[in-house]
This record gives structure tokens, sequence and C-alpha cells, in this order.
């Protein structure tokens, strides 16, 4: 996962792509098969054009030259078709992919711990990375149409004129130059616009985050004005990079022009006996001038195609660039223990820890924390001053952040990378703030566990808070649980845990500024697991929790400083 910062955006594209390149080649080489079909097409016409002008041994029967200019018309639609295909499958798994891999690095991020925020994570999961596509569909075809198909096209010109050949290599390398001079300006361009998205996406999120707050304070249309002056920031982003593309193109279109108006004005002259030289010998003849006329064209079209294509490539390295930096962040912020793949629980056992050293987050300093233990069935109230590492011993005792030293042990096993899957597949966790993904209520509970909801509800004291919904279990609460009170999310949660048949609960702040009813109601709930068998940890400061539980674990003061 580990990135060097040093990696050049161009290796880093190359990365990226490696697992398609197989595919992204297969559809560059149909693409060149079908440009250099044009050349044949091209001799058929001039074999029956020329022929009408001047009848030589190299003239064709018009109707002939129809039917094979046709035929060869639809193999090069088959190809370029197949070509399209293949590009767009592999620009689709490109991204793909590479979500794939920021969103599993992401959930592996240790707890209290992400480098990027949530709005700066979705704009390089969805904005970002899709502009992989575009280079992968259409600048990496033209660019291997570029490579190949000019230099073919000019070999076929120069054995039927030197000079037309000569016109198209002097007009030719002059296109790419200023191509490049334009790119480092598109690339720098692409750069600015993809930050200026991160940063609109964060005071988005920040501000919806925030709209409760902002409408009390009557900071509704500051708030406004600040998204405003964002967007005209990125319109004016975009709006640079769209004006260096224009100019790429302009610059582009006037080298072509160019260099096909020479062409054409050789071959006037030449064909009117005005200009005597250019050929291998004697005049040049009717069919040969209309097979130069007709291939001059194609020499500049890969350039023009590449040069549509080189805002996408100006894109796609801004993105590369900054998926280096992402990546680089997330590793040096840490990982949680494992590696998130499913695995079946290992049997009920004692938790114990002894030695440990935890930091609360990167960067901060180690703390030492007294040794302790929980025995199956066992509930236990973790308590001490606000601050003093409650929530970081807890993130730890779920293997959800790597301990500076000491141990934590499941029984004889010992939580590490290769144990923390299965350790964690007997655990529940029952945080102070519960989070739902985007769906029914029914599934957010149960996250493809089966099991009777029904009864996990009435456990958890949940059933009146799914009752008072408007659409019952298929309501979506939306990521904070939009439409429920924070009592009514912890309930539910307990009731997720529930449905998990854990061995060990890891709850913290259950009951933490909640009204008494509410606060039983969950304490009930918790308590209805430890009566299923399971054992119970519960960071709390609530006397009326901490006195229903069996024994208490107290931080002393001193763990925080």
């Amino acid at each position: 996962m580990t990135r060097p910062r040093t990696e050049t955006p161009t290796a880093r594209l190359a990365q990226l792509a490696a697992p398609v390149a197989p595919a992204l080649r297969r559809a560059s080489a149909l693409s060149v098969l079908a440009a250099l079909i044009w050349p044949l097409q091209a001799a058929l016409v001039a074999a029956a054009l020329g022929g009408l002008v001047a009848p030589t041994g190299l003239s064709l029967p018009p109707l002939w030259a129809a039917f094979g200019f046709l035929a060869l018309a639809g193999l090069r639609a088959a190809l370029d078709t197949l070509a399209q295909a293949a590009a767009q499958r592999a620009a689709r798994d490109l991204v793909a992919q590479t979500r794939d891999r920021l969103l599993a690095a992401a959930c592996l991020q240790r707890a209290g711990g992400a480098a990027l925020s949530p709005a700066e994570l979705a704009a390089l999961v969805a904005e970002k990375a899709a502009t992989l596509g575009p280079w992968a569909s259409r600048y990496a075809p033209a660019m291997a149409r570029t490579r190949w198909v000019p230099l073919v096209l000019l070999a076929l010109a120069a054995t039927q004129s030197w000079a037309a050949a000569l016109i198209l290599l002097i007009a030719g390398p002059l296109i790419p130059l200023f191509m490049a001079l334009v790119g480092m300006a598109a690339e720098a361009a692409s750069r600015d616009q993809m930050a200026e998205i991160g940063a609109l996406n964060r005071l988005a999120i920040d501000r919806i985050a925030a709209i409760t707050d902002l409408r009390l304070l009557g900071a509704g249309a500051r708030a406004q004005d600040d998204l405003a002056r964002a967007s005209d920031d990125l319109r004016s982003r975009t709006m640079a990079v769209l004006r260096i593309a224009f100019l790429s193109s302009t610059v582009l279109e006037l080298f072509s022009a160019l260099g096909v108006a020479l062409v054409a004005v050789f071959v006037g002259f030449s064909l009117l006996g005005e200009i005597g030289f250019g050929t291998w010998g004697g005049q040049m003849t009717p069919v040969q001038g209309v097979f130069l006329l007709m291939i001059a064209p194609e020499f500049f079209q890969p350039l023009r195609d590449l040069a549509a294509a080189w805002h996408d490539r100006a894109a796609a390295l801004a993105v590369a660039s900054e998926l280096t930096g992402a990546e680089a962040a997330m590793a040096e912020a840490g990982q949680i223990l494992g590696h998130g793949a499913p695995a079946r629980p290992l049997p009920a056992a004692p938790l114990h820890w002894h030695g440990l050293r935890l930091s609360p987050g990167p960067g901060a300093p180690a703390r030492a924390f007294p040794d302790g233990h929980i025995a199956p069935g066992e509930a236990v109230a973790l308590t001490g001053p606000s601050g003093v590492g409650k929530t970081t011993l807890l993130t730890a005792l779920a293997g959800l952040a790597h301990p500076v030293g000491g141990q934590i042990c499941w029984g004889d096993t010992v939580l590490d990378d290769s144990s923390a899957e299965a350790i964690r597949a007997g655990l529940a966790w029952v945080p102070q703030s519960p989070r739902f993904p985007d769906a029914p209520l029914a599934e957010a509970i149960a996250l493809g566990r089966p099991g009777d909801l029904g009864a996990a509800l009435a456990a958890a004291r949940a059933e009146g808070v799914v009752a008072a919904l408007p659409d019952g279990l298929q309501t979506r609460l939306g990521d904070l649980g939009g439409g429920v009170s924070g009592g009514e999310a912890r309930r539910l949660a307990v009731a997720r845990a529930h449905l998990r048949h854990p061995h060990l609960v890891l709850a913290d702040e259950p009951t933490a500024d909640l009204d008494a009813v509410t606060a039983q109601a969950v304490t009930e709930g918790l308590l209805a697991l430890r009566a299923q068998g399971a054992a119970l940890l519960i960071a709390t400061h609530d006397p009326a929790l901490i006195a229903a539980l069996d024994r208490e674990i107290a931080l002393p003061a001193e763990v925080a400083r």
C-alpha cells in the first residue's frame, strides 16, 4: 500500500493501468489495424479515378474499386467497433479497480486515524477517479495510432514522392512539439482543477453537517456565499483547463491544415506539369496524385485524435499524483490489524491484556495502560476521567489500532494481523455515535446476516423506534441516523449487536447525554446480551449503568498524562 512520494505521476499512472494493460494493448492494436486499412481504400480509389483520367497498368474498373472500398470500409468499421468496446471495458475496469483499492485502504485505516476527510475521499473516489476512464478509452489508443500510423503512411508516401514525404516529415513533428509545450500548462491547470474539486466537496459536506448550527446562528447566508465563491473558483479553474484544451486543438489544426495544403499544392502543380521534381523518376501520374491526396489528411488524423485526448492525459496524471499522496498519507496514518477478510469467529474465551502502550492517534505519544481481563459472560464497566483513553483501549481491544507495545490475547490466541479477523468475528461494537449505510433499516441492522430481526429489536427495546418511523424497516436513516434521536440510534446499534450473537460486546458511552428513561432502555438492551452469554466491556461515566454491571476497571488519571 505504501507508495514513495517521489514516484512520478507517469510511473504511478502506469502502475494503476498495469492490471488492464493487456486489454489496452489489444484495443490499441485493433485501433491501429483499423486505421491502416485506409491506405488500401485510398489505393483502390486512386486506381479507379486515376485510370479514368489517364489509363495505365494500375487502372481498376470503378465498379470493382467500389466493391473493394465498401468491403474494406466494413472491415475497418468492425475493427474500430471492437477496439472501442475493448477500450471502454478496460477503462471501466481501471476506474472500478482504482476505486476498490482506495475504498479498501480507507476501510482499513485505524480508528480515529483517517488520513482523508470523508469529503476528500468522496471526491477522489467519485469525480477524480472517473477521469482515468477517458485516458484509457481515448488517449491510450490515440497514442498507439500516433506511434504507428503516421510512420506507415510516411513510408507509403515516400514510395510515390520523396517531396510529399518530406513535407509530411517536416510538418508532422511540429505538432507533438507544440503539444508537449501546451501539455505542461494543461497538467498544471488540471492539478489546480482537481484541488478545487476537493476543496468544494470539503466545504459542501462541512456546511451540510453543520446546517442546524448555521440556522441557529443565522449564518446560512454566509455559508451560501462561501459555497458560491468556491463554485466560482472551480468554474474559473475548469475554464482555464478548457482554454488550454482549445489552444492545443487550434495549434494542431493549424499545422495539420498547412501540411495537407502543401501536399495538395505540390500534387496539383506536379500534375499540371509546373513542377518536374519530387518523384522517383518521370512525371507524377494521376494515380500517384490521388493516392497522396487521400493519405495526407490521414497522416495527421492520429495526431489530431491525440491532441483531442491530450487533456485526458493531463487530468489522469493529476489524479495519479493525488492518488500517490493519498495512499502515502493513509499508510502513514496506520491501519487496523488484519486485512478485512471474512473469518469464522473463535470460540468464547477470556480476553486479557498486559503491558499495553497505545497511541490515541497518528503522531500522538503512546500511553501505558494497566493490565486487565474479562471472563466469558462477565459484564465490566471501563471508567476513568474524560481523556484518560477509554475509547483508545476499546479500539485496540477490537484490533482497530496497532498497540505500540504489550499484548492482547483472546484465550491463548494473541491478537495480531493473522488472528484479528477471527477475533473480531466474535465481537460486537456499540459506538457512541452509530453510523448507518445508505440502505433500508432492515439491511442496515442485519448487514447481510441471517437471524430473527424482530427478536433482536425486541431484545434491544427498539421495536417502538421502528414503529415510529414512516416506512418502518424500509426507512433509510442516512449515515448519521437522520430521523431518529441519539438514544434511538444506540438502541438500533444494540439490536445490530443482538443479531450478531457475539461472544464479547464493546460499547463506548452508550448512555451518555440520554435522559433516564432512554438510558434505562439502552442498559436493558445491553444486559439482554449478557443474558444470552455475551461478555460486556462498557466505557461509561453513568453511575446507574456502572451499578448494573458486575465489576469496574478504573483507568487512573495518570494514564491521561
